[in-house]
């Protein structure tokens, strides 16, 4: 579509919120009437030419009395929706009286066929009726939408009967769609808080496409393929995907279809994203939009998918939806447990407060198999799921299971500032479950943070973009696993780690005079026992050695656990009591997996030579997985030389003697 057409209609429509809703509603809320009443303009245009048939099937079937009338009208209506109402959108200008126009329009919406009605339900636009009708602003915003001066239609306006002078291009399925988007992304911007949360950056997305896409374009066969995204917003990124996956496809001279699947929590945005697929001819794309938690109430459990990509909210809570499970710890969902080969569970439940592995598991949940392209996911995150958690816990585990299953290829750490409500540093995920043979056992790390291009104006907390040529260079950096400063490609266990618990042993000197509180014993005879054992045994035993000293007052262990803490104080130069650790002086270590010679080596080079008496207890230790961009692309500011300082200062030294002088000379 021309973009001066474009641009027309979308500014046609901003103005209609100006016009008509600028002393009723703030301009935060115009978006509340102006989307919906754009879906129901663009539906009911594309239904006029279809009405008479459709309220004549409409009679037929109701001559019949056949109850479940809705495939047969949509089918009338040449179209996945219908409306069989008597009214179209246009009938409804010459109602004189408020009440008159409320009615009749209620009674035309009522008419949608159940799919437009779930729109409207989760618009919550019914409620917007009674604001307008009190305003009386319901006929003009109705008036300014069919108005001849805009065309929704995917039929041309004429300015003259006969019809040979085009007054208006008819707009079809695509250009209504970039229409909704760029009205979406306008309200978006007045709302840079929700932006953030429901919409991601078109630069942002383009790149994850092509990470997505691009290293299998030449692998994409004459097929239908499907994409998924569990924390879809309001489509964009499948929209995307989509357009990005034709277009390699006809590059490569390629005949492909593609499903698009996804499931979106927030009600509003679910009915932006099921009114854009319908307003692009996508009807039955449409229904594979799914609403409710993916975590909680996962809409696709069943299915699988060629392509995912996603922007899953990152630290925002998931409490309501671990108690949907049966609490934290009673989370058995496949999807968020996996199992070590003694065929041990790991658990890879995060921490409450952010949720944003368990979409990237989700996903991986959600993997093709025994295909010959498998499935390729990239999603964004934080700096949280690469690093956060220490071994064992459930960050960690989710990464152990990634990697140790040679799922990830590459992490890419984008600039900060790139999205709209948060100046944080965010990162890409690109897996995948059929790896080219170069990539496998390895995963590339890519700081694209400095790959940026300034805003000319900000967008809430965005002040650069990635730029087509960035894109691409990104992508080439990607794809030919260039080893460079701002790319390094590593094993997958440079990113393992066991973590040990060092131990000493506990060494007690024995001070045999100490009292001992006679209230520790119920019989007094059993507390002069006690007393007569440690003073005879003090007598022969060491008191630098708790085992030997024990064992000489022939007392029972219960009676000895009482005692020892009247009796003892630690004391490094004793005898080690076997067994039995010194937990102040209990440490732990996080040693490499490339550490060269292990555990023992480790134990030997680095933490014998200082405690010879220390062990690892082996019971304690844990596997953990972490990537650390700064450990391997921070760059230390150069300081200045040493001259060069002492020059600056001996420079100010002279400004200052020279300011000195001419105080001194202006006070005489």
């Amino acid at each position: 579509m021309d973009n001066q057409i474009h641009n027309t209609i979308v500014s046609f429509i901003w103005g209609i919120a100006d016009d008509c809703l600028r002393d009723v509603y703030v301009r935060g809320k115009y978006r509340d009437v102006i989307l919906p009443m754009t879906v129901i303009r663009r539906l009911d245009a594309m239904l006029e030419d279809s009405k008479e048939a459709v309220l004549d099937m409409k009679k037929k079937l109701d001559a019949a009395k056949i109850d479940n009338q809705w495939p047969a009208l949509c089918n009338a209506a040449g179209q996945a929706f219908c409306n069989a109402s008597p009214f179209r959108l246009r009938d409804l200008t010459s109602r004189a009286k408020k009440q008159t126009l409320k009615a009749d329009f209620e009674a035309y919406l009522d008419g949608f066929s159940p799919n437009v009605q779930e729109i409207l339900e989760k618009f919550k636009f019914r409620n917007q009726i009674d604001t307008m009708i009190e305003a009386d602003i319901l006929g003009a915003v109705i008036e300014k939408f069919i108005s001849p001066d805009i065309n929704l239609s995917p039929k041309p306006i004429y300015k003259d009967d006969a019809q040979t002078m085009v007054r208006h291009l008819g707009l079809d399925n695509h250009g209504m769609g970039t229409i909704f988007e760029e009205l979406i992304r306008k309200f978006n911007e007045e709302n840079n808080e929700e932006a953030g949360e429901h919409w991601t950056p078109r630069d942002v997305v383009e790149l994850m496409a092509d990470l997505v896409f691009m290293p299998i374009a030449d692998q994409i066969k004459d097929a239908t393929y499907s994409c998924y995204d569990g924390a879809c917003g309001t489509g964009g990124m499948l929209t995307v995907a989509q357009d990005r996956l034709l277009t390699i496809a006809k590059q490569y001279g390629k005949n492909v279809s593609i499903h698009l699947f996804g499931q979106e929590v927030n009600p509003e945005t679910y009915a932006i994203c099921k009114a854009d697929m319908l307003l692009k001819g996508d009807g039955e794309q449409a229904e594979h939009i799914s609403y409710g938690s993916t975590l909680s109430l996962d809409g696709n459990a069943t299915r699988q998918f060629d392509f995912m990509l996603s922007n899953p909210p990152y630290g925002k809570s998931w409490k309501v939806d671990a108690e949907k499970m049966g609490g934290k710890k009673e989370i058995l969902d496949t999807r968020f447990n996996a199992y070590l080969e003694g065929g041990e569970q790991m658990a890879m439940i995060p921490r409450t407060s952010d949720g944003q592995l368990l979409f990237l598991l989700n996903n991986v949940a959600k993997m093709k198999k025994d295909t010959p392209l498998g499935s390729r996911i990239a999603e964004v995150h934080n700096g949280s799921s690469i690093f956060t958690g220490d071994a064992d816990s459930g960050e960690s585990n989710a990464r152990r299971n990634l990697i140790e299953n040679d799922l990830v290829e590459a992490i890419i750490a984008l600039p900060e500032n790139m999205f709209y409500n948060t100046g944080i540093g965010t990162f890409i995920w690109i897996l995948s479950n059929q790896k080219e043979e170069r990539r496998k056992g390895k995963i590339q790390l890519i700081d694209a943070t400095a790959m940026k291009s300034p805003l000319r104006k900000n967008m809430g907390k965005k002040n650069c973009e990635i730029t087509s040529e960035i894109r691409s260079e990104i992508v080439r950096i990607f794809m030919e696993m260039e080893q460079s400063e701002v790319s390094m490609i590593f094993d997958n266990e440079e990113f393992g780690y066991w973590s040990v618990t060092v131990e000493r042993p506990l060494r007690l000197r024995i001070y045999p005079d100490r009292e001992i509180p006679a209230d520790l014993f119920k019989k007094a005879d059993e507390f002069a026992a006690v007393q007569s054992a440690v003073a005879e045994a003090a007598k022969t035993a060491p008191l630098d050695d708790w085992t030997a000293f024990a064992k000489a007052t022939k007392l029972k262990a219960a009676t000895l656990k009482k005692i020892r803490p009247f009796i003892t104080e630690k004391d490094a130069i004793t005898q080690p009591i076997e067994g039995e650790p010194n937990v102040d002086l209990r440490d732990t270590e996080n040693i490499p997996f490339t550490y060269d010679g292990g555990i023992d080596a480790f134990m030997k080079n680095e933490v014998l030579p200082y405690a010879p008496d220390a062990y690892v207890d082996e019971k304690k230790t844990q596997i953990g997985y972490e990537i650390s961009f700064t450990k391997y692309f921070y760059k230390p500011m150069e300081l200045r030389p040493m001259e060069e300082i002492l020059e600056s200062l001996k420079a100010l030294e002279r400004e200052a003697d020279g300011m000195m002088a001419e105080i001194m000379e202006g006070i005489r």
